[in-house]
C-alpha cells in the first residue's frame, strides 16, 4: 500500500491539468460553436442551392445559382439608388413601427386601466386582431394609391395589435397584492406608474416591440411589391417585369439580412433596457 500511494497521486495530478483543458475547451466550443455551426449552415445551404440550379428540375435563367447571385448583390451595393431604395423602406419601416407603437401603448393604458373598457372592446379587439394587414392593400391603393400613406396603413394596422395585446397583457400581470400595497402607501400615479406598472408592463412592451419591428419589415416590403409604393418591394417587382432574377434574388436577399439586421438591433435594446429583469439575467449567465 506505500508503494502504491505515490503513484495514485502522481496520476491523479497528471489527470489536473487534462481536465483544466477538457474545460477550457468546452468553454470556447460553447462561446464559438454556434457561429461555427451558423456559417457551415450557410456553406451548406449555398452548395445545395448551387447543385439544385445546375440539376434541378427549374431552369438556371429563372433560378440563378448563388455564383451569379451573389456578385449580383455585392455589385448592387455599390448603386446609389440601391441605397435609396433600402432607405425608403426603412422610412416607410420606422413611421410605421413609431405610429403603431404609440397608438398600441397609448390604447393599451387606457383600455387596460378600465375593467368595465376592458369588457366592453374585448370583443372588437378579438375580430378585428384575425384580420391579416395584407387584407387591406387593396383598400389602401384606392385611398392612398401608390404613396406612403398606403404603405403606413398597413404597416400600423399589422403591428398595431401587436403592441396593444402585449401592453394589455403586461397590464393584467401586475400582482394584485403590490396593487393594494401601492394604494395602503398612498402613492402617487405617477410613483405607480414608475414602481408598479412599468417594471410590470416593459417586458412585454419590449416584446411586443421587437415582434412588431420585423412584421413591419415584412409588411412594408408587401406593401411596395403589391401597391407599388417606392421600395425594395418595387425594385423586386420592377426586376421580375424585366426579366432579371439574379437583380430580383440579390434584392430578396437584401431584404432577408435587413431582417436579421432588426432584429438583433431589438434584441440588443431589449437586453439593454431589460438588464435586470431575470430573463435577460438567466440568458446573460448562460
Amino acid at each position: 500500500m506505500e508503494t502504491q500511494t505515490p503513484t495514485l497521486s502522481r496520476v491523479a495530478v497528471r489527470s489536473l491539468p487534462t481536465r483544466e483543458h477538457s474545460v477550457r475547451r468546452a468553454a470556447r466550443w460553447t462561446a464559438v460553436g454556434p457561429y461555427v455551426l451558423g456559417v457551415a449552415g450557410i456553406l451548406a445551404a449555398l452548395i445545395v442551392w448551387e447543385a439544385f440550379s445546375a440539376f434541378g428540375p427549374v431552369s438556371q435563367h429563372h433560378l440563378p445559382p448563388p455564383s451569379v447571385v451573389i456578385p449580383t448583390f455585392l455589385t448592387t451595393l455599390t448603386f446609389t439608388q440601391f441605397w435609396i431604395t433600402v432607405g425608403q423602406t426603412m422610412w416607410a419601416w420606422f413611421l410605421g413601427l413609431i405610429m403603431a407603437t404609440l397608438g398600441g401603448v397609448a390604447m393599451g393604458l387606457l383600455i387596460g386601466s378600465s375593467k368595465f373598457l376592458r369588457s366592453a372592446t374585448h370583443t372588437t379587439i378579438e375580430f378585428l386582431r384575425p384580420i391579416p394587414a395584407v387584407g387591406l392593400i387593396p383598400l389602401a391603393a384606392l385611398l392612398f394609391g401608390p404613396r406612403i400613406g398606403a404603405e403606413l396603413l398597413i404597416v400600423v394596422y399589422g403591428c398595431f395589435w401587436i403592441v396593444l395585446i402585449q401592453v394589455l397583457y403586461g397590464i393584467t400581470d401586475i400582482d394584485k397584492v403590490a396593487d393594494d400595497t401601492v394604494h395602503t402607501l398612498r402613492m402617487t400615479w405617477l410613483q405607480r406608474v414608475r414602481y408598479l406598472v412599468l417594471p410590470t408592463l416593459l417586458p412585454y412592451l419590449m416584446t411586443g416591440i421587437r415582434l412588431a419591428a420585423t412584421v413591419a419589415l415584412i409588411l412594408a416590403i408587401s406593401a411596395e411589391l403589391i401597391v407599388g409604393t417606392p421600395g425594395i418591394g418595387r425594385a423586386v417587382a420592377q426586376a421580375q417585369l424585366n426579366d432579371n432574377p439574379p437583380a430580383m434574388i440579390a434584392l430578396i436577399i437584401t431584404s432577408g439580412l435587413l431582417g436579421i439586421v432588426v432584429n438583433l438591433i431589438f434584441r440588443f435594446i431589449e437586453r439593454k433596457v431589460l438588464f435586470w429583469h431575470s430573463s435577460v439575467r438567466s440568458e446573460v449567465a448562460a
